[in-house]
This record gives C-alpha cells, structure tokens and sequence, in this order.
C-alpha cells in the first residue's frame, strides 16, 4: 500500500471496532501474521485475530527472560485459543549471554547488542520464514512518543502492512474486552529490552 492509501485506510477505520478493523485486514492478504509478547494485554489481539483467522501464525520472539508467569500465560493462551504458535529463540542460550554479555542496562553502550541477540535477530529471523504482507500488532497510543507517531496502519521498513486493532483503546476499554470474553490478563510481564514500559522494544522499528 502508498503513503495515500494507508491514510486514507486510517480515515476510514478511525470509528470502526476491532473486529471489523481485523476483518478489513484480512480481506487484503491471506498472507498474515500476529506478533505478540505475551505481555499485560496480549489475549485481547489474540482472541481478536484468531477468532477471525482460526490458523494465522502467531510469531513469539522469546527472550529467554521472561517471568515464569508469563510462560504460564502463554501455556494456558495457547491451549485456550488453540493458538499456531512459532516460537523464536535467540541463537546463543540465556545462560551463554548472561556469562558473555549479562544483561546491560538501557544506558550500557552493550545494550543494543544485547537487544539484538535476544530480540531483533529472532524476529528478522521470523519475518525471512514467513514473509507477511500483512502484520497484525497491539501498538497503542499512549504506550510512548514512538507508538504516538503511528497509527491503525502503518508500513513497516519492508512495506508490510501493520495493523493495530485496538490502536486507539485505553486500558480501562481493554479491561472490559478482557472480562467479557473471559481472557487472562498478564500482570507479571517484563521486558529486558525495554527494562521501561515507555520505552520501545525495537521490534516496531523494523
């Protein structure tokens, strides 16, 4: 899609639900996927992908640091939503980089090669496998100036296309979706890319 059609795109999904905004996306490509972190809100695009497009990959670039209630979470997302999930490890082993590297702060001069070992190689990594024309995300307005800059859709550096449903949800709308469609939330989530929820991951630099 152009710059123009992907305005023109946000114009006309600014008042629609997620679910239609899903549906719309759907329609351009069977060529999808869905990332996610498993992170505080991740069944609420789960359930509103996979209820539309039963087997989409779900791609999860797993750090290797994450808490154990997070691989619970993602245990009971994928038993419940019957989730085709791919899993990218980084090449090196937790226990590899924590001996070689450790896990640097945000303000280590190491910290952006600690970012991609753990994150940005796996996710290129995916991308090279599936080659998406269409990226279903749960970026958020609100979440940092980055994701501010965005919008429903956007184009990531390779032209795929992004879709972010819930792109103009708060919190308190993402608690209701979660209650009435019975979804766990994932309050003990952390990233050691972004150490910081308001700070970017740099997957969504891509």
């Amino acid at each position: 899609m152009s710059e123009k059609e992907i305005e023109e795109g946000n114009q006309l999904l600014k008042d629609k639900s997620p679910n239609e905004i899903v549906a719309w996306a759907l329609n351009k490509s069977d060529n999808s996927i869905v990332t996610t972190s498993f992170g505080v809100y991740s069944s609420a695009i789960l359930h509103a992908v996979t209820s539309q497009s039963k087997n989409i990959p779900v791609i999860w670039c797993d750090t290797g640091y994450n808490t154990p209630k997070t691989y619970e979470h993602t245990k009971q997302l994928t038993e419940n939503l019957g989730l085709n999930l791919h899993i990218y490890t980084p090449k090196h082993t937790r226990g590899y980089i924590d001996v070689t590297l450790g896990m640097p702060s945000v303000d280590d001069p190491r910290h952006e090669e600690f970012t991609e070992l753990v994150k940005l190689e796996p996710f290129r990594r995916a991308l090279n496998e599936w080659k998406p024309e269409v990226w279903f995300t749960n970026l958020r307005k609100g979440q940092n100036a980055f994701r501010d800059s965005k919008n429903i859709l956007s184009l990531s550096n390779d032209g795929i296309l992004k879709v972010s449903p819930f792109f103009h949800w708060s919190d308190e709308e993402l608690d209701n979706y979660l209650q009435e469609h019975s979804l766990p939330k994932n309050l003990d989530y952390f990233d050691p890319v972004k150490a910081l929820q308001s700070r970017e991951c740099g997957i969504h630099f891509q």
